[in-house]
């Protein structure tokens, strides 16, 4: 068959297009999604992925100490296996969204599978804690087909990242580097207070960099705010 190079860039820019569509955190392709909050006022948003887990508490004291407010992105599975741990992050006046049920990469799954995902993991937070999360966040950051229906059928609305600390494989000096060059007004800072289904997983990189990363963006003048008071200012 001969090769034609006309048809190998059309389908290099298809596959980057598809790939943009599915974990750029700018595409709403797949559905409506926000990857920053407005620029107009000096606010951002702290979230944590892939939690609860037995380290969670950590995480509290420290947003307890700094008086900071934050939004756990939950995965459905550890939220059963640690509900008063799912319990604890309500009461202290957090968010809780939804980040799946076992936390699987979407590409090339049916449908049926994605809805299920969410909708198990929205009856186990809302089991656990008497909260029904308003937001997801997708596994990976991959979306694919479903996931618009999924988002329809639950009332869900989509949150993707404005900088992703990389915290589970990098020591603290690395992820404090790499977050904040990015951070700006209407930031959403993705980090991590599980390891996937892991149970107690070692996350004290992560502590570590949120206890200096707090401090030196607040002396930057920013405030730190849930993701839905970030989006909606007067909620």
């Amino acid at each position: 068959m001969p090769w034609f190079p006309e048809a190998a860039g059309t389908a290099v820019g298809g596959a980057a297009l598809l790939a943009w569509a599915v974990r750029g955190r700018s595409s709403t392709f797949f559905g409506p999604s926000v990857w920053r909050g407005p620029a107009g006022r000096p606010a951002i948003a702290l979230t944590f992925d892939d939690g609860p887990s037995e380290g969670t508490a950590r995480v509290l004291e420290l947003l307890d100490r700094y008086r900071v407010p934050a939004t756990f992105f939950q995965i459905g599975v550890n939220v059963e296996r640690l509900p008063e741990m799912a319990r604890a992050v309500h009461a202290a006046g957090h968010e809780i969204g939804n980040h799946s049920h076992t936390h699987p990469l979407f590409c090339m799954r049916p449908k049926g599978f994605i809805f299920r995902e969410f909708a198990r993991a929205q009856q186990a937070i809302a089991d656990a804690s008497g909260f029904s999360p308003a937001l997801l966040r997708a596994p990976f950051g991959a979306r694919w087909f479903g996931f618009r229906e999924a988002q329809r059928r639950l009332g869900l609305h989509g949150v993707a990242w404005t900088i992703i600390g990389y915290d589970w494989k990098r020591k603290a000096d690395t992820i404090v580097g790499r977050v904040l060059p990015g951070v700006s007004n209407g930031a959403i800072l993705c980090l991590h207070d599980g390891r996937e289904l892991q149970a107690n997983p070692d996350i004290r990189e992560t502590v570590a960099a949120v206890d200096r990363l707090i401090p030196i963006l607040r002396d930057r003048g920013y405030k730190f705010e849930t993701v839905s008071r970030l989006l909606c200012p007067m909620k």
